[in-house]
């Protein structure tokens, strides 16, 4: 209920600004809104991956619109946090967020980011078409919002897929992709891997850290009915459906190219753009990598479709950024990052942000005839959409930690140097620590959000 009066007071806001405007500022809102402030400098971190191109392609649109200039850092991601954690505590000179999902709960309870109902109630500074409804409500909450408070837009939005060579499939008498993981393992993977000549059914992204703990380790929870933590957030890794996901992960690499373990997301990608892997459960992000004839040999063999379903239904990775206005920043730079943002997730350029690689959160964009049938990846994610799990991975402020901890001990099994059994109940063992430690225990921090 918290959530939905914010949003009311939002939409307000919103309709006053409208009211107050002239037909005028409404057709160059931007423009009008940047006059004060032109010349005024923001800066961000983006991360080498397709959204943040595409964006960069954009953004001499937003800079001339506005005279605001607009400094980023592309950083790895393996670094984004501790960077930004480290820009905030010693009052750097980021003056906009980038949030993972799994971010906006730490950022939030620490005050380094400003709701944006701060600046929704300034018509000055307000898109007057800002229309939060048209963000995938999903998202919005999962990317952008925390206790019921919405600090961020949604940016550089991910759903996980099956990406996969219709040709290979279909060379080894396969007309559509698995419905099913059971399918992937007992189906499909064994008639298309051949390890004599380097050909793999399947590839998961698996290298320690972010993509351990997440693309891997999270991904065999929720379709086989597991889950990281149980209603009084102990560790649930012990029970029959986590186990079950876990040890459907070892099974299934022998399917998988050797050395998986070190495969982050540009491996597992490049290996089904170059024929080495038939099928990648990856984010929607990377279609654009693997229809580039620079970068994917795939042509028209590449083939998009759902990830394969559990025992207890389709429930795909759901993954994400949101954009927030940095608390630290002055005024000024304030209002130069909110108009950023608002331009850089509008509905007014998602169109042309899809085009240049990017993957937008605004639900109409997907509408378009045009884009529907010139992207395969729409279809599907659109669909995941609807009904993903947007707690695929904790988003609470303990998450980093116990994201450590996920990677040591998920890596530690892949390698076979333990068992899954013993693997959980070590990360179970270091994870309840952490908790108990950040005071989730003692009624100091609320169980949910």
């Amino acid at each position: 209920m918290k959530r939905l009066n914010k949003l009311a007071v939002s939409a307000v806001a919103l309709a006053t600004a409208t009211a107050c405007m002239s037909s005028t500022a409404l057709a160059d809102w931007l423009e009008e809104a940047a006059k004060p402030l032109a010349g005024t400098e923001i800066s961000g971190i983006f991360l080498d991956r397709p959204g943040y191109r595409a964006i960069i392609k954009l953004l001499p649109e937003f800079e001339a619109k506005t005279g605001i200039k607009v400094n980023y850092e592309i950083v790895p991601y393996e670094n984004t946090r501790e960077k930004t954690v480290l820009n905030f505590t010693s009052q750097g000179d980021l003056t906009m967020a980038l949030v993972d999902l799994v971010w906006i709960g730490e950022f939030a309870e620490n005050g380094w980011i400003d709701p944006i109902e701060n600046f929704t109630s300034d018509a000055s500074i307000t898109d007057p078409n800002l229309n939060l409804d048209g963000f995938f409500p999903l998202l919005l909450n999962a990317f952008g919002s925390w206790g019921g408070v919405t600090y961020g837009l949604p940016f550089d939005n991910y759903s996980g897929l099956l990406f996969y060579n219709s040709c290979m499939l279909k060379d080894a008498g396969f007309e559509k992709p698995p419905e099913t993981w059971d399918e992937v393992m007992n189906v499909y993977a064994p008639k298309l891997t051949d390890a004599s000549k380097n050909q793999y059914g399947f590839a998961l992204q698996s290298l320690r850290g972010e993509t351990q703990s997440a693309d891997s380790f999270m991904r065999f929870l929720w379709p086989f009915g597991g889950s990281l933590l149980n209603a009084e957030f102990k560790s649930n890794l012990l029970s029959p459906e986590s186990q079950a996901g876990l040890k459907f992960r070892q099974d299934l690499m022998q399917y998988m190219p050797p050395g998986i373990v070190s495969y982050d997301h540009a491996e597992a990608v490049n290996a089904l753009a170059q024929g080495q892997v038939a099928m990648i459960t990856e984010w929607s992000a990377f279609y654009g990598t693997l229809t580039d004839p620079a970068t994917s040999k795939l042509g028209d063999c590449l083939a998009v479709a759902p990830e394969p379903a559990g025992p207890a239904g389709r429930l795909p990775a759901l993954g994400g950024f949101s954009l927030a206005v940095a608390a630290q920043a002055s005024e000024e730079q304030k209002k130069a990052t909110w108009l950023f943002i608002q331009w850089a997730t509008s509905e007014e350029i998602a169109k042309s942000y899809v085009e240049a690689g990017g993957v937008s959160g605004r639900m109409a964009v997907y509408e378009d005839p045009a884009i529907k049938s010139q992207y395969k990846f729409v279809e599907p994610m659109v669909a995941s959409w609807q009904a993903g799990v947007p707690e695929f991975r904790p988003r609470f402020p303990s998450w980093p930690g116990i994201s450590e901890v996920v990677a040591e001990w998920g890596s530690k099994m892949m390698l076979g140097e333990v068992s899954a059994e013993e693997g959980a109940k070590q990360i179970g063992t270091r994870m309840e620590d952490i908790l108990t430690k950040d005071g989730y225990y003692d009624g100091s921090k609320k169980l949910l959000q």
